[in-house]
């Protein structure tokens, strides 16, 4: 069997990401000129709440694709090795998008955006008791110093990590070597894994999402956050493998590898589940009114469809559609279901973000998913550049072998 080891971009995958970077652009321009110049200081929190859900969003899940890699890789896992190009294809987008977060976020406080973070007035915060106690966190000065440094550190560790990696397609290893090879892996890995817990595991979402609602806190939110983001990540990576076996590439890998990354799908979204209802009931329960204001108009306004379809789209469809062993080695299915999944959790994001920017009105509408486009174009550009770039498999790695022979 002749196998692919390089990709090549076909046309479709060019003219489809540049037509939605096209359209997403075209709407980003309208929306700055009906939104973003408007005179009106709603028009231009949804402008820039918008702006900031979807690049946040977006960030996370690519960067997700490294986490994973780095998790398999402290756990000794070879059954990815197959298709391990994919995620590091998709993790080597972060620098990007990154850049793109940075901007936006970086506008939005140095332009005294307090529409969207309160906590920016300064005469607010010296009225306010809880404000000023927050004001050593929430502030200009350290968001903008966490959010580079955090950034940063994730595209240079999974730039590290891609490095190693491709060093394997030189030549083949001895016992020794590989050896060598596997700790190296190991030791960047953690490196990768101890920042991502003190950024994205913790104070990334205070900082960047919660601090929206600047009175209220969640001890789960982080978590939330996190689990949202992966199993979107995930799913993420299994359209491009899907993508790509479609194509005739990655003959190494198999339906064994797709009932897997079904069940990381079948698995996170249940996970999600538990922490969204974890974090409801429980501040449900106990009813206090500082807690129950983040709540107050998501159950009960404006946003109450969205927040119950929230629930529907990313817990009783996937239980339901993925529960069974022939779904999760079924491509259509999975492939089905990455979309719903990524989609699901893009309106989850929507949610998180605009009902706190927006409590009396749905804004969901045309500029949203123009930006969503937008995202959606760029990320199927980068990837299919990044594949292209280096061997399609990781032929010389030392776990290979282990995951040409994967059963699950």
């Amino acid at each position: 069997m002749t196998i692919k080891e390089q990709f090549h971009i076909p046309a479709s995958l060019k003219k489809w990401s540049f037509g939605l970077m096209a359209l997403g652009f075209a709407a980003l321009i309208a929306g700055l000129f009906t939104k973003g110049l408007s005179k009106n200081e709603h028009e231009i929190a949804i402008f820039w709440g918008t702006l900031l859900y979807n690049s946040v969003f977006f960030l996370l899940i690519v960067n997700a694709s490294m986490f994973f890699i780095c998790i398999t890789t402290l756990a000794m896992g070879g059954w990815q090795i197959a298709f391990r190009r994919v995620p590091e294809a998709i993790s080597a987008v972060v620098p990007v998008l990154g850049i793109i977060a940075i901007l936006i976020m970086l506008s939005i406080v140095l332009g005294h955006q307090h529409h969207i973070y309160h906590w920016l007035d300064a005469e607010a915060v010296s009225k306010d008791p809880l404000l000023k106690a927050k004001s050593g966190f929430l502030n200009p000065t350290f968001f903008c110093t966490w959010t580079v440094l955090s950034i940063g550190l994730w595209s240079l560790l999974g730039y590290k990590m891609r490095q190693i990696s491709r060093k394997s397609d030189n030549t083949p290893m001895n016992l020794e070597q590989g050896k060598k090879f596997i700790w190296k892996n190991t030791i960047w890995a953690a490196m990768f894994i101890v920042w991502f817990a003190l950024t994205v595991a913790s104070t990334i979402p205070w900082l960047w999402l919660m601090s929206i609602d600047a009175h209220w806190y969640s001890t789960m939110y982080s978590w939330y956050t996190f689990a949202s983001s992966f199993v979107a990540g995930m799913a993420l990576i299994a359209l491009w493998v899907i993508y790509l076996k479609n194509k005739g590439y990655l003959e190494y890998t198999s339906q064994e590898h797709l009932h897997d990354l079904g069940k990381f799908m079948f698995a996170f979204s249940i996970f999600w589940t538990y922490l969204w209802f974890s974090q409801y009931m429980l501040i449900w329960y106990a009813n206090i009114p500082e807690e129950v204001v983040y709540f107050k108009h998501r159950v009960q306004g404006a946003h109450r469809g969205i927040f119950f379809f929230n629930l529907i789209i990313n817990f009783v469809c996937p239980i339901f559609i993925l529960m069974t062993r022939g779904a999760k080695r079924n491509y259509t299915v999975i492939t089905f279901m990455a979309v719903l999944i990524i989609l699901g959790h893009w309106v989850d994001f929507y949610q998180m973000v605009m009902s706190s920017i927006s409590k009396e009105q749905v804004t969901l509408g045309w500029f949203d998913f123009g930006v969503l486009l937008f995202f959606a174009g760029l990320i199927m550009f980068l990837v299919g550049r990044n594949l292209a770039k280096v061997p399609i498999i990781a032929k010389n790695h030392p776990f290979l072998k282990e995951s040409i022979i994967h059963h699950t």
